[in-house]
């Protein structure tokens, strides 16, 4: 059976986690936090970071990686476009949302969710300021002018809709919403999403972890 290292509320395992359900695909999870130190999990990942999957004698790190294998390995149902151009699209939103957008997300998480009640400190509003004002609306205005006014980016939901909210997700645990009157198609994408059947039971999953539920 597939083993997934990692935990439930990072926006790179919940892409893991659902990718393996969309496709009925069986997995066990191996409780993991990212940047430990821990030896044995830097044999199999040397950058600490998770997710890692084991397929067998397959292991492979990095979300990016792991979905693409998923998909080339169990293609149905399908997670990303047929089309070339589609597929070379649906790889630039998953790069870039993990990327540059997941950074800003992590920011506002760190300091408004896990300084307070992980290290009992006061977030550096100021940082957070910076990332909410300045850092953050070019990049929504980018993927506002993207996506489409209802449904999904490609007709059905795949990995490049997951991909774009994931990290707006955990800015949500931190307090932080998309103003829906100035990127009204975002804050649809983002409610869509985390309504689709594999992504809600995967929230809910999370929401008992991070003592939410």
């Amino acid at each position: 059976m597939i083993k997934v290292y990692g935990v439930h509320g990072s926006p790179f395992v919940r892409k893991v986690f659902v990718a393996l359900d969309f496709k009925g695909i069986p997995y066990e999870i191996v409780p993991q936090m990212p940047f430990t130190g821990d030896k044995d999990y830097l044999k199999i990942n040397p950058l600490g970071k998770v997710p890692t999957l084991v397929d067998g004698d397959l292991t492979l790190g990095d979300s990016k990686v792991i979905c693409r294998y998923l998909e080339n390995a169990y293609p149905e149902p399908a997670l990303y476009p047929a089309d070339p151009a589609d597929k070379a699209m649906a790889d630039w939103y998953e790069d870039l949302c993990g990327g540059a957008v997941a950074e800003m997300a992590a920011g506002i998480f760190f300091q408004r969710f896990m300084r307070p009640f992980a290290f009992k400190q006061e977030p550096d509003e100021e940082l957070v300021s910076n990332i909410i004002e300045k850092r953050l609306p070019p990049m929504l205005n980018y993927l506002e002018s993207q996506l489409p006014n209802e449904g999904w980016v490609f007709g059905n939901f795949m990995m490049a809709d997951l991909s774009i909210v994931s990290p707006f997700i955990n800015a949500g645990y931190a307090g932080y919403d998309i103003d829906d009157s100035t990127w009204p198609r975002m804050a649809g994408l983002v409610q869509r999403v985390k309504e689709q059947a594999q992504v809600k039971a995967c929230l809910e999953a999370e929401a008992r972890s991070l003592g939410f539920g």
